[in-house]
């Protein structure tokens, strides 16, 4: 896929969905946490900002109700299997936002983020899909 190709990502969930705007290079644009109920109208607001950019949707918890409120706004989103996003979102997150003081000296496999982690996760779902248009 073109370094210039945009994604769309969405990390689906009961409570809350990530969503996430990934260039071809990897570069995340934008990212954000929306409540579900909330989800068709700013994915469908991302859509008209990015109209290049190619809806694709994690297919874990909630996907099937975050599916068909995103086709009742007209949107389709290609599915992609998020296996292991949960734990990847967490080491990114501390990859960009290290520890710091006394925190530093716990593992970070102990410890909990201070912020929810849907957004990150709609990043990894954006490179998910970017690496395997690259195969």
């Amino acid at each position: 896929m073109a370094s210039n190709a945009l994604v769309l990502a969405i990390d689906p969930g009961r409570d809350k969905c990530g969503l996430a705007v990934v260039r071809g290079d990897g570069a995340v644009l934008a990212r954000e946490i929306v409540r579900s109920a909330e989800l068709a109208a700013n994915a469908l607001r991302w859509a008209r900002q990015f109209p290049a950019a190619r809806l694709v949707m994690g297919q874990g918890t909630g996907a099937r109700l975050a599916r068909q409120a995103l086709q009742e706004a007209g949107l389709k989103a290609v599915p992609v299997r998020e296996e292991g996003t949960t734990l990847a979102a967490r080491e990114r997150y501390y990859r960009d936002h290290p520890p710091r003081g006394w925190r530093r000296l716990v593992p970070r496999s102990l410890q909990v983020p201070p912020v929810p982690l849907d957004d990150y996760a709609a990043v990894l779902i954006a490179e998910k899909y970017l690496a395997e248009q690259k195969e």
